[in-house]
This record gives C-alpha cells, sequence and structure tokens, in this order.
C-alpha cells in the first residue's frame, strides 16, 4: 500500500466492519492494528507489539484501578448501600410533588460514587426504587425513564471505568480527571431534579405526592446510611485531597465495601465467588479493549495519520467552534449506531490530536466525552440504559422509557452545552486541588 493515510482510513473501516459483524471491539481494533502495522513495518515487529503491549497493559498501576472499583461496586451492591441511599432521599425529598422521582435521582448518583458503572446503576436501582413508583400511581414511563436517566451517573461521577480508560490512551492523569467531573457531575444532579420539577408541574398526574417522613424516621434514614456516606467520602475526598492514588483509592474502597457487607452478614461465599467472577469477566473485557485500542494507535501513528487530518482541518479554514459542534454530531450519530465507548476508543488516535491542536485541554475534552456517552445510553436505536430498565420491567412498553427519558435527554443537552460554552466548570476543580 503506497499510501499510509489510506491504509488507515481502510484499517478504520475494517475495524467498524468487524464490529457489526458482533466481533469484540478489542479484538476487532487489535486485528487491524496488527495487519496494518505488519503492512507497513513488518509481521515480525508486528507480532512482537502484541506482546509488549499486553504486557504493558496488564502491569499498569492505572489500569489496575478498574478491577479493584468494579470489586467495590459489587461488595457495595452486596451490602445493600443503594436501598440505604434510597430511603434516605426518599425520607428527605419523598413528599414534594416528583419526590420519588428526586429520591431516585440523588440515589443513583450516590450509589454512582461507589459503583462506577452506569448499566449496573440502572439495573440496582429498577429492582429498589421501581417498584416503588409504580406501587405510588407514577407512570411507568416516567418512572422507568428517571431510572434509566439516574443511571447514567455512574459513568461520571468517579470512580468510572470509562474514564480510566480514557485517562490510560490519552496518557492524563486518572486523578485529575475524576476531580475534573465533579463539578459536571453536581450540574447533572441538578438539572436532572429541575427537569423533574418541571416535568411533574406539568404533568402532575405521573407523579402524585407522597406523605411527608417524620423526624425520626428522617434520623433513621441518616444512621441506616452512614456506611455508604463513609465509603463515598473515602473514595472521592481522599483522591480529591491528594491522601490517596486513584489505585490505593480503589483498594481501600474494596476492602472498606468488603468489611461493611461482612458487618451486614451477606458475604456468603456463593455471593462471593460471583462477585469475583463478574469483577474479572468485566476487567478481562476492558483490558482487551485497552490493548487491542494501543495496538490500533500505533498502527495510526506511523502511517501519521492524525497530522494529516489536523493539518487538513487547518487548511480548511472551518471555524473551531463549528468543527467541534460537527465533533459532538458525530459522536452522538455514532453512538446510535455503535457502542459508544467503541466509538470513542476508535476515534480517540484521531480526535484527540485534532482537539489539542485547537488549543483545548483534553481533561476538558475527557468530560465532554463522558456526557456524550451517557446521551448515547439514552437515545434510540440503542440507548443501553432504556434496554436494562426494560429488562427489569418487561411490562413497560420500549416506547413509553423512550418518552420517559426525554426531559433528561433535554437536561443533558442543556449540560453539554454548558460545559462547552465555559471549560472552567470542569477544569477550575483540578487546578485548584491539584496546584
Amino acid at each position: 500500500m503506497n499510501d499510509p493515510v489510506m491504509l488507515t482510513v481502510y484499517g478504520l473501516l475494517a475495524t467498524f466492519a468487524l464490529i457489526l459483524l458482533h466481533v469484540p471491539v478489542g479484538i476487532a481494533m487489535g486485528i487491524c492494528g496488527v495487519v496494518g502495522f505488519g503492512l507497513l513495518a513488518g509481521f515480525h515487529p508486528a507480532l512482537a507489539m502484541i506482546a509488549s503491549e499486553a504486557s504493558n497493559n496488564l502491569a499498569s498501576l492505572d489500569l489496575a484501578t478498574i478491577p479493584l472499583f468494579v470489586l467495590m461496586g459489587s461488595f457495595a451492591s452486596l451490602a445493600g448501600l443503594s436501598e440505604d441511599l434510597y430511603r434516605l432521599a426518599y425520607a428527605v425529598v419523598g413528599h414534594k410533588r416528583g419526590g420519588l422521582a428526586m429520591a431516585t435521582m440523588g440515589g443513583c448518583a450516590g450509589f454512582g460514587a461507589v459503583c462506577g458503572s452506569s448499566v449496573a446503576t440502572a439495573a440496582t436501582f429498577g429492582k429498589a426504587s421501581l417498584p416503588s413508583m409504580l406501587s405510588r400511581g407514577y407512570s411507568p414511563g416516567f418512572a422507568a425513564g428517571t431510572v434509566a436517566s439516574g443511571g447514567t451517573l455512574g459513568i461520571l461521577i468517579p470512580p468510572s471505568s470509562i474514564m480510566v480508560i480514557y485517562a490510560v490512551l490519552s496518557q492524563e492523569l486518572i486523578v485529575k480527571l475524576y476531580i475534573a467531573a465533579l463539578v459536571p457531575a453536581l450540574i447533572a444532579v441538578a438539572l436532572h431534579l429541575l427537569a423533574i420539577a418541571l416535568y411533574t408541574r406539568w404533568r402532575p398526574q405521573d407523579a402524585p405526592v407522597g406523605p411527608r417522613a417524620t423526624l425520626a424516621e428522617r434520623w433513621h434514614a441518616v444512621r441506616q446510611s452512614w456506611q455508604v456516606i463513609v465509603l463515598a467520602a473515602t473514595v472521592i475526598g481522599g483522591m480529591a485531597a491528594g491522601v490517596f492514588t486513584a489505585t490505593e483509592s480503589a483498594a481501600v474502597g474494596a476492602v472498606l465495601a468488603c468489611f461493611f457487607a461482612w458487618l451486614r452478614g451477606s458475604l456468603r461465599w456463593t455471593e462471593v465467588k460471583a462477585s469475583l467472577l463478574a469483577t474479572a469477566s468485566t476487567s478481562a473485557m476492558i483490558y482487551v479493549l485497552i490493548i487491542g485500542a494501543s495496538l490500533f494507535g500505533y498502527f495510526a501513528a506511523i502511517t501519521q495519520a492524525p497530522q494529516a487530518l489536523v493539518a487538513s482541518v487547518q487548511a480548511s479554514g472551518v471555524p473551531v467552534w463549528m468543527a467541534v459542534i460537527a465533533l459532538m454530531a458525530m459522536f452522538i450519530v455514532a453512538g446510535a449506531v455503535f457502542d459508544e465507548v467503541a466509538a470513542m476508543v476508535v476515534t480517540m488516535p484521531f480526535v484527540l490530536p485534532l482537539v489539542k491542536s485547537w488549543g483545548f485541554d483534553p481533561i476538558w475534552w475527557g468530560v465532554i466525552n463522558v456526557v456524550i456517552i451517557e446521551l448515547g445510553m439514552l437515545i434510540p436505536p440503542l440507548g443501553m440504559n432504556v434496554f436494562v430498565v426494560k429488562g427489569v420491567a418487561p411490562q413497560i412498553p420500549l416506547g413509553a422509557i423512550y418518552r420517559g427519558v426525554a426531559p433528561y435527554v433535554t437536561s443533558n443537552f442543556v449540560r453539554l452545552a454548558l460545559l462547552l460554552a465555559f471549560p472552567a466548570l470542569s477544569l477550575w476543580l483540578p487546578a485548584h486541588l491539584r496546584g
């Protein structure tokens, strides 16, 4: 192949074709990266690259945070911390119009801080809060849409496996990215609560008012929730204050969650075995994804396709703001066809150099990427979280759930616009906390 840039284009197309054929994303990227590298530099160094990249990633302390945080989330679920959070939030706001939906959103945000998985958060609260909302007369679509949307907070609020993937591939500090996500996460919760308030004012029949909790009931809910508060404060506060590295924080969190599960008598061998197997399966999938992305990244680097893309965009004279909006639209469309994480990982070798050439901070772009992934988990035809909630409550029509997430999709677009217009919302806190 005489033109290395065109070889990269063919490699990218082949990768997406393999993904459409249901080849795992990491394996598809690895195959195309190795074959492309072999055609340009020889297959002996290409095969050697497989071994070196696999060993480097398996030995990475940064990537070790992923299995530890996944394990922490599993132990937190065993301990029943999600139910504690839901009861606490309901005791505080359950008496307001849409209070159960607000309690679900607050519970999802809190559980996201000890879980880090959007799908797990949606599945957990689909079982913990959805029956409660339906039994109190909530519209099924609105109730299910609230759970699906609240679940997306799990990948923005630290700890987040997707942020670890972005940090490793972009060679940025995980802790800095986590801290940068805190203010956008708070904005997400605030906008979702505002969406609930506005929607329930418009359609009060979809969210009946519940009884007000007594002071004794609220205090009881606070006492029951002390463990999850301690766990979240230790993990996030320890990283933000510089007491722990991300890996150390993950290890401390996993041990604490295990201790709380034991304290509650829920640490039985069958559950522990299931948690360990689930952690190993999830971690292996992520490691394969990162190794495959690294192999494809090396292939793209030697072709100098990213540099050619930057030069062509700069020569086109397209305004930066217009190019950024085009990128946003591209990711949202790709997220409607491909898995959102796959779209991020496959395009990162090309998009990140372009973003840097415009003078944008890669930490800011990482937060933007995660917000777009959140949108993709709600927007049809895929909408992973919508299908998760559908699996938990099969009696609710899929169309009703998509209508139920509409207010939250709107609030996500508002948040995306704010983060694009004011990058300081993501960058101010890490600059001050990390010096």
